[in-house]
């Protein structure tokens, strides 16, 4: 019986459900904020390629106009707003609530560099905020 395959897959099917339980409550946790209002931190991925950096921040129901992206003297990239109910559920029952809402703040180390034309659109839930490299000056 302790050796039972069905047994065992179970075993590593409860840990992953588990472990990935975890991994959600760490990224949608409250943050400290440069605002200091309280402020969830959503997922990104920051990719980079010869020209380009592309920074995908997970943003479900959030309107685009509602999101500010800047690039901060430090060199990160931030990206602040708010994600609010929409008006047609405010009087709705809650059975369960998953997705983060109210400010969320996020700030990422970019890669060493200088960035020019940096353009930023919303595309299947998520923000795409893409920035060129500039060319190092030659002196």
């Amino acid at each position: 019986m302790k050796d039972d395959p069905t047994r065992l897959m179970w075993s590593e099917a409860c840990e992953m459900l588990a472990r990935a339980e975890r991994m959600h409550r760490q990224f949608f946790q409250p943050v400290r904020s440069v605002s200091r209002l309280p402020a969830w931190e959503p997922p990104a991925d920051v990719l980079e390629s010869a020209e380009d950096v592309l920074v995908v921040v997970a943003l479900p129901g959030v309107k685009p106009e509602s999101v500010e992206v800047a690039i901060d003297s430090g060199g990160d990239l931030l990206v602040a707003g708010a994600r609010t109910v929409p008006p047609e559920l405010r009087s709705a029952v809650i059975h369960r609530l998953e997705l983060p809402q109210g400010r969320f703040e996020r700030r990422l180390r970019l890669p060493p560099g200088s960035y020019s034309n940096v353009r930023h659109k919303f595309v299947d839930g998520c923000l795409l905020v893409l920035l060129s490299k500039s060319e190092p000056s030659r002196g």
